[in-house]
């Protein structure tokens, strides 16, 4: 096996494939010059093999429901967490409610992972007729808020691509990578922000002599150019229907021509402020054209832009940084050519002042600050992912070793505890590859085994994250607290959890990979964070509701196992006052709202003291009591053996 290792970027519009050359990274040319291979696959009515990139487009334009674009977004995830938006495209959407989604061309029903191993195939012979050897290990990357499942399922798409994928990284990463090739010895914070076709990440980066440490990074799997285009699609059928009385939505080549025109119009008014749409024969009768301002394609994409702030305040914020903190914004993503794009983040970021070749777009003292970040348009936004998978490539192969990488993980990771409390093991944020675990005992006598409720996300309560998976490890029968469980999660390098669970006792141990278990709705990823923070002072009563609630139970039922045994012995005043101090601490439990699953914590807190405090006699009784017994054991036995 060739010692080379290539770096590719399985994009949403484009996919490229880079190598080093004398150390340096650059992206490999197909046969036609090409550097950007459209993600686009076209099944052929013959069963031939399927065209992709260039050539599917052209055969795609008169057979759209045979064209496959945009496969990414739908990469790793189930069909019944699709909306139904995002199933209009021209191609069908199949697949079983609880099922991953596919593709149904012929009667066959196609992975997403497969039709992305048909876009990698054609990556890989280009690159191995550019590079005269064969070419089976690669780097590859996908968005920073992939989950499990669909980081699997890339991973997955290579392999039956005929590629060893020795690594998975972060776009926004690999960006970094990218620009800091060159960098060792110098020590910044980088933001990267990643728009790209069908997806959005903003990342911060610190590097340090060499170190690339991933500090934070928040996004949205399913925002990016596809949506502005979807917007402009929409306005120019409805212009069309406006001008006809005739709906082009209803004919799918008719809307492939259209869309195709609104991504043409959307490059081209990156550089001019106005241009003709011509459509020459919509139908027989009829052609349509139409003058388009770069002003009415700003306002058409202004919501999906301004979608993407949010997210980058999130990372900032977690990253416990101010803008002016942050020496470069890197620009990565081929939307990012976009004059409002480049505009807003410079806005955002509070970016010091600039001038911008590529459009002629001059950014003037209305955005200046004294202090503040350089917005980088330095990279090559369409290749720079490319090229910093590449220099990942180069990292394991031993091409570098000035650079290190150091990738972090977006949410937490824990299991479901007693009272369906979510207990973290590794919180988000944290560098991976990483190891971490915890002890656990069991909750009721005489347990037989202990189900691992494998979690992912922010809030307090379990049933308020998303469940991973779930596995059971059996043990011997013992008494409550006894039995103890050790679990631990590892994270490698290609962000897959791995979840260990071991009897200490026997050394009895299972090992389970969350892998397509894993079924996290990739819009609900930023939401799941900001409801973290906007629930944060209730998720923190609730979890000391539960903690009181199981501390006031175990109580409860110790006082009355003492009564019940000892209650001739207690002084009829006590016992009363024993039984109004249970009675008031049942009533306050059985009080709880059964929405919220909460009560009043101060009440409860209140009547748990007061519960220990008139309990404290019972308690020493029963410790005389038991002491006495253990005394009349001992000198039973020691009277039997004729001591």
């Amino acid at each position: 096996m060739s010692n080379r290792i290539v770096g590719i970027d399985l994009g949403t519009t484009h996919s490229l494939i880079a190598t080093l050359d004398s150390g340096f990274p650059y992206v490999i040319a197909s046969e036609s010059g090409e550097r950007l291979t459209p993600s686009v696959v076209y099944f052929s009515p013959s069963g031939s093999t399927p065209l992709v990139g260039a050539a599917a487009v052209r055969a795609g334009s008169t057979d759209p429901e045979r064209t496959v674009y945009s496969i990414k977004r739908f990469m790793g995830r189930r069909l019944d967490e699709i909306p139904e938006q995002e199933k209009l495209v021209s191609y069908p959407i199949t697949g079983n409610p609880g099922s991953p989604a596919k593709v149904l061309i012929d009667g066959r029903e196609w992975s997403p992972e497969e039709i992305s191993a048909e876009i990698l195939k054609k990556l890989k012979s280009d690159a191995e007729a550019a590079l005269g050897e064969t070419v089976e290990r690669a780097v590859i990357t996908t968005p920073a808020y992939f989950n499990d499942a669909q980081r699997s399922a890339t991973k997955r798409a290579g392999e039956l691509a005929g590629f060893t994928v020795e690594r998975i990284i972060n776009e926004p990463t690999a960006a970094a990578l990218a620009y800091g090739v060159n960098q060792s010895g110098s020590r910044s914070k980088i933001a990267v922000y990643d728009l790209g076709g069908g997806t959005f990440d903003c990342s911060i980066l610190e590097l340090n002599d060499g170190i690339f440490q991933t500090l934070s990074t928040a996004g949205n799997t399913r925002l990016g150019g596809d949506d502005i285009d979807e917007n402009l699609t929409q306005w120019l059928s409805q212009k069309i229907q406006e001008d006809s009385g005739w709906n082009p939505s209803s004919e799918p080549v008719t809307l492939s021509r259209i869309r195709e025109q609104a991504r043409s119009a959307k490059v081209q008014l990156s550089d001019k402020e106005s241009i003709v749409i011509r459509f020459p024969f919509l139908k027989p009768d009829y052609s349509f054209e139409i003058t388009i301002s770069r002003e009415r394609l700003e306002e058409l994409a202004q919501s999906v832009i301004q979608d993407t702030r949010s997210h980058c305040l999130k990372a900032l914020s977690d990253a416990g940084l101010k803008p002016t903190d942050l020496d470069q914004v890197l620009l990565v993503g081929g939307q990012t050519r976009m004059p409002l794009v480049r505009k807003l983040v410079h806005q955002w970021f509070e970016c010091s002042d600039f001038e911008e070749v590529s459009g002629g777009i001059r950014i003037g003292e209305d955005y200046h600050t004294a202090e503040g970040p350089q917005l980088n348009t330095s990279q090559n936004p369409d290749q720079a992912i490319a090229l910093g998978a590449a220099v990942q490539a180069g990292i394991l192969s031993g091409a570098f070793d000035h650079i290190t990488l150091l990738d972090i993980t977006p949410l937490s990771l824990g299991i479901e505890t007693f009272g369906g409390l979510m207990n973290v093991i590794i919180p988000r944020n944290t560098t991976i590859p990483t190891k971490a675990g915890e002890m656990f005992t069991t909750a009721v006598d005489q347990q037989k085994n202990m189900l691992i409720h494998v979690l992912q996300g922010e809030r307090e309560r379990a049933r308020d994250n998303w469940t991973l998976g779930k596995f059971e490890i059996d043990f011997s029968p013992a008494p409550r607290g006894l039995a103890r469980v050790g679990v631990q999660f590892e994270i490698d390098a290609n962000g897959i959890l791995h979840a260990l669970a071991r009897d200490t006792h026997t050394g009895n141990e299972k090992i389970v990979e969350i892998r397509s278990a894993v079924d996290v709705d990739d819009e609900k990823v930023q939401q799941m964070v900001e409801e973290s923070v906007e629930h944060a002072f209730d998720d923190w009563n609730s979890r000391r509701w539960v903690e009181a609630k199981m501390k006031a139970e175990e109580t409860i039922a110790a006082t009355q196992l003492g009564m019940k045994e000892y209650r001739a012995d207690l002084e009829e005043d006590y016992a009363e006052s024993l039984e109004s101090a249970l009675n008031r601490t049942i009533e306050i439990i059985a009080n709880e709202d059964p929405q919220t699953e909460s009560g009043d914590l101060s009440a409860l807190k209140d009547a748990i003291a007061n519960l220990d405090e008139v309990s404290k006699p019972l308690a020493e009784h029963m410790m005389d009591q038991a002491m006495e017994a253990m005394l009349a054991s001992q000198e039973m036995i020691n009277s039997g053996s004729g001591e």
